[in-house]
C-alpha cells in the first residue's frame, strides 16, 4: 500500500481546492462575464444603475477569472470581410489631379492647355497637353509631386509611376507605393475593426489579415448580426477646437461642448466643441511621411471647399489644439503652429512609423 506523508496529503488537497475555487467562475460563464465587462465599463466610463445590476450577478470577493473559450466551445460569429484597396488608388489619382494641374499651368507657355482625360482606366490618372513637343517638360513637372515610399520594403522607390506617349501623360502608383498602401490600408482596417467591435477591450475578438484584401473576423459570444452591425456603420471622422482637457468622463462640458475619452491613453478626455469644423467628407487623402526634420509625421490633405474652410480657421486660432476624432474617440490632437492655407498640411508628433 502506497504511504504519504499527512502533510502532503493535506498539500494536495489544498492544491485541488484553490484549483477548483479558481476555476468556479466558469460554471457561471455569462454571470460572471457581465460581472467582469461591467467593471471595466465603470472603471472607463462611470456608473450607471444597468453597470451596477450586472456587477451584482457575481460577489466580489470571489475569483472572476474567465478560461478564453474560442467559437470551437463557446460559439459566436466568423466573418471574412473583403477590402476595396482600388478604391483606394482612384481616391489618390482623384486627390492628385488638382496638383498635376497646378504644375503643368506653371509651365502653360511650354505644353499650352492642359485637361483629364475622362475615360482613363481605374486607378489611373490620364492628362493631355495641348503641345505633344512638350511633352518631356510636362513629364518632368509631374514627377516633382512623387515622394519616397515609406515603407521597410519600398526603401528606395518613389511612390508615383510618370509615363508619357504622344501628348497624354498616365500617372499611376508605383508597384511599390500600391503594396505599401494595401498594406497601411489594411493595418488601418484592422485597427478600426477591433475598435468598433471590442471598444472596452472585453470581447477578446481575433481580427486578423487574410491574403492581401482580406481580414477574418471571430468573436465569441456574439451573433453574425451583432458584428455586422458593428462594423457595417460607416466610419465618423470629424474634426473639432479643444476647449479643455480632464479626467472625468462625467463632467459639465459646458453649453455646446462634448466630453470624447483619448483613443490611447486610459482616463484621459477631452472637452471639445460640439460642432464640427470639418469632417471625414473634406479629407480626401491621409498617409504616413517624414517630416523636415526626418521624424515620421502624417501628411493629409482637404478639398477646396475644406481648404478654404481649414485655412480661415488656422489663421484665426493659431497655437489652438484641433481634435481628430474617430468613431467618438480623440484620435489626435495636435497644436495649430501656423496658417495652413494650401489644402494640405502635416501633423506631427512623438510618431513612430507604425503609429503614423
Amino acid at each position: 500500500m502506497l504511504q504519504i506523508p499527512a502533510w502532503k496529503r493535506i498539500l494536495i488537497l489544498a492544491v485541488c481546492l484553490v484549483g477548483i475555487v479558481f476555476a468556479f467562475p466558469n460554471a457561471f460563464y455569462n454571470r460572471v462575464e457581465h460581472h467582469n465587462d461591467a467593471a471595466i465599463e465603470i472603471e472607463n466610463f462611470g456608473s450607471t444603475p444597468e453597470r451596477e445590476a450586472a456587477l451584482a450577478e457575481w460577489p466580489s470577493f470571489l475569483p472572476s477569472s474567465l478560461v478564453n473559450l474560442g467559437l470551437d466551445l463557446r460559439g459566436g460569429a466568423q466573418l471574412l470581410v473583403q477590402v476595396q484597396v482600388e478604391d483606394v488608388y482612384q481616391s489618390r489619382m482623384d486627390t492628385l489631379w488638382p496638383e498635376v494641374r497646378d504644375a503643368l499651368v506653371g509651365i502653360r507657355d511650354q505644353v499650352g492647355f492642359v485637361e483629364r482625360v475622362d475615360n482613363a482606366p481605374e486607378g489611373v490618372l490620364q492628362v493631355r497637353i495641348q503641345n505633344a513637343d512638350a511633352l518631356s517638360a510636362a513629364l518632368t513637372a509631374v514627377r516633382t509631386l512623387s515622394q519616397p515610399v515609406i515603407s521597410v520594403t519600398g526603401v528606395g522607390a518613389q511612390t508615383l509611376a510618370v509615363a508619357g506617349q504622344g501628348n497624354v501623360i498616365t500617372v499611376q502608383l508605383s508597384e511599390a507605393e500600391r503594396s505599401a498602401t494595401d498594406d497601411r490600408t489594411l493595418q488601418q482596417t484592422v485597427e478600426i475593426l477591433r475598435r468598433r467591435i471590442d471598444p472596452e477591450g472585453v470581447r477578446e475578438p481575433s481580427i486578423t489579415r487574410q491574403g492581401s484584401d482580406r481580414v477574418l473576423i471571430q468573436v465569441p459570444g456574439v451573433t453574425g448580426e451583432e458584428v455586422k452591425d458593428d462594423i457595417g456603420t460607416p466610419a465618423r471622422l470629424t474634426f473639432h477646437p479643444v476647449v479643455n482637457f480632464t479626467s472625468n468622463a462625467d463632467a459639465a462640458p459646458g453649453a455646446g461642448n462634448i466630453v470624447l475619452p483619448d483613443a490611447e491613453e486610459d482616463g484621459q478626455f477631452y472637452v471639445l466643441e460640439g460642432t464640427p469644423i470639418l469632417s471625414g467628407e473634406d479629407l480626401t487623402d491621409a498617409q504616413p511621411s517624414f517630416d523636415q526634420n526626418g521624424q515620421p509625421s502624417v501628411s493629409f490633405r482637404f478639398n477646396p471647399s475644406g481648404a478654404r474652410v481649414f485655412c480661415t480657421y488656422t489663421t484665426e486660432n493659431e497655437g489652438a489644439l484641433f481634435a481628430t476624432v474617430l468613431d467618438d474617440e480623440v484620435i489626435t490632437a495636435p497644436q495649430i503652429r501656423e496658417p495652413i492655407c494650401g489644402g494640405s498640411g502635416q501633423i506631427t508628433g512623438n510618431f513612430t512609423v507604425e503609429s503614423s
